[in-house]
C-alpha cells in the first residue's frame, strides 16, 4: 500500500502560483546539442579563443565589433599574483635554456622560435620584476545568434576567418555549450574556464568600445553607436571647422543632446555661451555655476547695441570700426523690417556714423575708455536728418513706446564666467529676432577680444533666420569662427524656414558636424535632399525614438543614441513630468529641514 502524499501548506501553494523574475526572463525552452543551443525559436553558438599571436595590434577586435550581425562579446580578466607568475616563468626559462643547450651540444642548427621565446620571456620577467607590467588570465567568448543552424555556421565562418587573419584562433565549445552559456550570462562567473595568460598591455588592445567610424582618443561622448554599441567619442575642434547644426521636430531630443554636450564640454575646459529662447538652460547654468542673463522688457540686464568692439593687436581699428557700423546698420534694418528702401538705408547708415561723430568717436579713438552712445542718441540724430523723421518715428517705440527700456540702456551683463546663458523667453515674438541679433553681436565682440576654446549654442535659430540680415550675420560669424577657436552649434526644429533662407544651405555647408533627430513627413524630403540620405536613413529619421539621431562628422556618419547618466539627466532634463517631480522633491526636502 502506497503511503499517502504529504499535503502542501497554504504558503507553498501560494508560492507555486506567483510569477518570479526568473519566470519572466527565462525562455520557453532550452535545447542543448553538440555545439548549438536552441533558445525558444532562435539558435545560438558560443565560441572561445584559444590561441593568440606574439603581437596584438590595437583594435584587432574591431572587425568583429563592427560586424553587421547580432553577436555578444564576453571577456573575463582575472589578475595573477606576480610572485607566483615569476616562479612559473623562472621554470619556463630554464626549460627553454636547456632545450637550446641540448640542440647546441648535438650540433643542430639553432631554432629561431626557441630564441625568440627566450627573449620574450626574459623581457616580460624584467617588466614584472620592475612592476612595469602585470599578468592576467584572459578569456574571450563570442556568442553568435541566428534563425537556423545554417545561418550560425555562416556567421561562425565569417568570425573565424576575420580573426584567423590576425592569428587569433577560435572554435565552438563542443559538448560544453551549457557551461559556455552560464559564462556569458551576467553572473560574472567563468564556468567554461578557458583562459590564456596575457600581460596588461596586450589585453588593452582588446578594448571593445571601438568604432570604425566615429571614435577618437579624446573629445566628448555624444552617444552610443546603434550599429555596434560602441561609444561615439568625438572632438568637434578636430574638424576643419567646429560648427554644428541640429535638426529635428519638437520633443525629438535636440536640446537634451545640446545640453549634454555643453555639460561635458565644460568638464574638458571649454567655455560655453548659450542663446536660450525657452529658459531650458537656466537649471543647467545654476548647477554649473554659470551666469544666467535674463533679457526682457522688464529685466535688469541690458545690452547696448552701440557698444564699441575691442581692438586686438593684429586688427586694424579702421576696419573694425567700419565693420561695427555695418553691423549696427544691419540691426536697424532688422528692426525696420522689409519695408525699407535703398534711400532710407542710406539715411540710416549716415545717422549711425553721425551718432558716433557727435560723441567724437572715430576709428582713431581708444574704444576701451570712451562711453558709447545709446539708442536714444541715434534717434535724435536720425530725426534731425532730411528724410529721417519718418524712420525715427517708426523706431521711436523702442524708446518711448511699448518697447521702451529694451535697447536704450548701457550694458550691464557680466560675461566673465566660463558658462553664460542669455534667455529671451519673456520677449515678445516680434522682438526675438532683434534680441538674438544684439546678443550675437555682443558675444562676437567678446569672443574676438581673447583667444579661448569656446562653444556658442544658438537654440531655435530659425528666429534669427527669419530676417535676411540676421541670417547674414549668423553666416558671417560661422565663416570666421575657426579663426577665434570657436564652435557654433545651431539648433532648430523648423527646417523649412531655416533652409528657405538663402543663408541656410551655406551655414549647413560651413558646419562640419551635423545631427539629425526625428523628422516630420512634411520636412523629410528637404532633409533627405540636403544631406543626401539613403532611403533607409530617411525611414530611420521618420521612425526614430526620442534621443536617436544620425551623427555626421565630415564624410563619416553613423546612427547614435544619446544617453546620459542619472545625475546628468537630473540637471539637463526638460521633461515637464520630471521637472515637476524634481520640484516636489526639493520642496519636501526644504520642509524637512
Amino acid at each position: 500500500m502506497n503511503p499517502p502524499k504529504a499535503q502542501l501548506s497554504p504558503e507553498e501553494l501560494f508560492e507555486r502560483g506567483v510569477a518570479t523574475l526568473k519566470d519572466l526572463l527565462a525562455p520557453s525552452a532550452l535545447e542543448f546539442s553538440q555545439n548549438t543551443i536552441k533558445i525558444g525559436e532562435r539558435y545560438t553558438r558560443i565560441l572561445f579563443a584559444f590561441s593568440y599571436p606574439r603581437y596584438l595590434t590595437t583594435n584587432w577586435l574591431s572587425p568583429i565589433i563592427n560586424l553587421d550581425q547580432t553577436i555578444d562579446v564576453t571577456m573575463f580578466v582575472q589578475p595573477v599574483e606576480t610572485a607566483e607568475m615569476l616562479k612559473k616563468m623562472e621554470k619556463k626559462v630554464a626549460e627553454v635554456e636547456s632545450q637550446m643547450m641540448e640542440r647546441e651540444e648535438k650540433g643542430r642548427v639553432r631554432d629561431p622560435m626557441l630564441e625568440t621565446a627566450y627573449k620574450d620571456l626574459e623581457d616580460l620577467r624584467d617588466k614584472l620584476q620592475q612592476a612595469r607590467d602585470r599578468m592576467f588570465q584572459f578569456s574571450l567568448y563570442i556568442t553568435i545568434w541566428g534563425r537556423s543552424e545554417e545561418e550560425l555556421a555562416s556567421i561562425e565562418n565569417t568570425i573565424r576567418s576575420q580573426l584567423e587573419g590576425r592569428l587569433v584562433y577560435m572554435k565552438p565549445a563542443i559538448f560544453q555549450q551549457e557551461e559556455a552559456l552560464k559564462s556569458v550570462l551576467p553572473y560574472a562567473d567563468n564556468w567554461l574556464k578557458i583562459s590564456t595568460n596575457l600581460d596588461a598591455e596586450t589585453i588593452a588592445t582588446a578594448f571593445p568600445f571601438i568604432s570604425l567610424d566615429l571614435t577618437m582618443n579624446h573629445g566628448v561622448l555624444y552617444g552610443i553607436n546603434r550599429h555596434n554599441n560602441s561609444l561615439v567619442i568625438f572632438d568637434r575642434f578636430s574638424l576643419p571647422n567646429a560648427n554644428s547644426v541640429m535638426f529635428g521636430i519638437s520633443g525629438g531630443g535636440k536640446s537634451y543632446a545640446a545640453k549634454l554636450e555643453v555639460l561635458r564640454a565644460l568638464m574638458f575646459g571649454t567655455d560655453v555661451i548659450v542663446v536660450d529662447p525657452e529658459n531650458e538652460y537656466e537649471h543647467l547654468a545654476r548647477a554649473a555655476g554659470g551666469t544666467f542673463a535674463h533679457i526682457s522688457l522688464t529685466a535688469k540686464q541690458h545690452i547696448n547695441p552701440f557698444d564699441l568692439p575691442p581692438i586686438t593687436e593684429d586688427e586694424s581699428p579702421k576696419e573694425i570700426f567700419r565693420s561695427h557700423l555695418l553691423e549696427v546698420v544691419g540691426l536697424l534694418k532688422v528692426m525696420l523690417g522689409k519695408n525699407i528702401t535703398p534711400d532710407e538705408e542710406a539715411i540710416v547708415d549716415r545717422a549711425v556714423t553721425e551718432t558716433y561723430a557727435s560723441r567724437n568717436i572715430t576709428s582713431e579713438s581708444d574704444f576701451s575708455i570712451i562711453t558709447a552712445p545709446l539708442f536714444s542718441d541715434f534717434l535724435s540724430v536720425l530725426g534731425d536728418l532730411e528724410g529721417g523723421r519718418v524712420l525715427a518715428q517708426r523706431l521711436e517705440k523702442f524708446t518711448k513706446g511699448a518697447y521702451a527700456g529694451f535697447l536704450d540702456q548701457p550694458t550691464n551683463v557680466d560675461i566673465n564666467r566660463r558658462f553664460i546663458v542669455f534667455s529671451i523667453r519673456d520677449l515678445e515674438e516680434e522682438l526675438r529676432p532683434i534680441a538674438m541679433y544684439i546678443i550675437l553681436h555682443f558675444i562676437w565682440n567678446r569672443i574676438r577680444a581673447s583667444l579661448k576654446k569656446r562653444l556658442l549654442v544658438i537654440d531655435e535659430a530659425w528666429w534669427l533666420m527669419q530676417k535676411e540680415d540676421g541670417a547674414a550675420f549668423l553666416f558671417s560669424i560661422a565663416k570666421r569662427a575657426r579663426k577665434y577657436f570657436l564652435g557654433i552649434a545651431t539648433i532648430t526644429q523648423d527646417v523649412a524656414d531655416f533652409m528657405g533662407s538663402p543663408y541656410g544651405q551655406p551655414i549647413v555647408a560651413n558646419s562640419s558636424l551635423q545631427l539629425l533627430f526625428k523628422q516630420s513627413p512634411a520636412t523629410i524630403d528637404a532633409v533627405q535632399k540636403t544631406f543626401n540620405l539613403t532611403d533607409e536613413e530617411r525611414y530611420l529619421l521618420l521612425e526614430s525614438a526620442v534621443g536617436d539621431a544620425l551623427f555626421f562628422a565630415g564624410l563619416k556618419h553613423v546612427a547614435i543614441q544619446v544617453v546620459a547618466s542619472y545625475t546628468e539627466d537630473q540637471i539637463i532634463t526638460s521633461d515637464p513630468s520630471q521637472l515637476l517631480a524634481i520640484k516636489r522633491a526639493r520642496e519636501n526636502l526644504t520642509q524637512k529641514q
